[in-house]
């Protein structure tokens, strides 16, 4: 029997010795790496192929739930949790169990048991992602289609930000942080805490300024080197 193939994304050390102690005790689970947050996962997940995440819902920088988000082809997720108020949440996104910390070891075996090894199968997350030429937001509560072709910048807007096109203004609940990791990052690049721009969409640009589609944006001071590639 083929092995499910694993990664623990949680911040508590405790309970990564938990988790990777009743993972050992699986015959058919296999633990590939664990990660203190979900930027260091989303890293990792970008060249490596996984079968199953125990996810946490409270990590820092980016939160368990807007991770799972930016998964477009996720694998199995079980979720752990202190909190049980996420439990609807969680489920809505298709996840395969929510276990609540401290988490019995019976208990974490009726939720692996769950997952099928076929799960284990799956290309990497982001590769799909790469081979697609448009993303869905949710627009005024409406998953809209937006064109990679079509975007000319995005700009934060406190907890929200607009997604500049070439036909029109989206407004989206997310941050830019968020929308960055959906991004290609061979089309677009981060040049300012608050912008993103399209890369082949950038008609001009100085230390201070870049000029996209007529529209001048600030570059930020920590970004400067990162035009150095264009």
């Amino acid at each position: 029997m083929s092995k499910i193939k694993c990664i623990i994304v949680e911040d508590e050390p405790l309970a990564v010795k938990v988790l990777a102690d009743y993972i050992s005790q699986v015959p058919f689970l296999q633990l590939q790496a664990s990660f203190k947050d979900a930027i260091l996962a989303t890293d990792y997940l970008r060249n490596t192929s996984t079968g199953l995440i125990f996810l946490d819902i409270h990590l820092p920088k980016l939160k368990g739930m807007a991770f799972l988000k930016t998964l477009t082809s996720s694998p199995a997720v079980i979720i752990t949790t202190a909190y049980h108020q996420y439990a609807v949440e969680g489920f809505d996104l298709n996840v395969t169990d929510y276990l609540l910390k401290p988490i019995e070891f019976e208990r974490f075996l009726v939720a692996v048991n769950k997952v099928k090894p076929a799960d284990n199968g799956k290309q990497p997350l982001y590769e799909n992602r790469q081979m697609k030429d448009f993303i869905f937001l949710t627009i005024q509560k409406k998953k809209v289609k937006i064109l990679f072709s079509e975007i000319v910048y995005i700009e934060s807007q406190r907890e929200y930000i607009k997604i500049a096109t070439t036909k029109q203004e989206y407004i989206s609940k997310m941050s830019t942080h968020e929308m960055e990791e959906l991004l290609p990052a061979s089309l677009f690049k981060r040049v300012h805490r608050s912008f993103i721009v399209a890369v082949n969409k950038i008609d001009s640009y100085t230390a201070e300024i870049i000029e996209v589609n007529g529209i001048s944006i600030p570059i930020g001071r920590g970004y400067k080197d990162s035009l150095d590639s264009l």
